[in-house]
């Protein structure tokens, strides 16, 4: 992160923050029960299929801030007149997203 992203907020409302928040805590609850599952040594693909699971509720959660941040913070950097730069992080956070 350089330090023009450290002085950028988003203020999201506090039901969205909740719920954003509160599938953060069940994914992270998830990585703990595979933790647990590796301690216990559990079949390699009941294992594997946790993860694959983890891995589409963070993708979930990275594809509603997507959304949010292209129906506010890129729409309204458009109509201020800074769509171009916001345009560009935009593509470049869906490459990053995307690998």
């Amino acid at each position: 992160m350089n330090n023009s992203d450290e002085n950028k907020v988003s203020h999201r409302p506090s039901r969205e923050k909740e719920l954003l928040i509160n599938r953060l805590k069940r994914i992270e609850g998830q990585v703990r029960g595979i933790q647990g599952m590796i301690a216990s040594d559990r079949y390699c693909v009941d294992i594997l299929t946790q993860i694959s699971a983890i891995n589409a509720a963070l993708n979930k959660v990275g594809l509603q801030l997507l959304e949010k941040h292209t129906q506010h913070c890129v729409s309204n950097a458009i109509k201020e007149g800074n769509g171009e730069e916001m345009i560009q992080e935009l593509m470049d956070v869906f490459k990053r997203f995307s690998k």
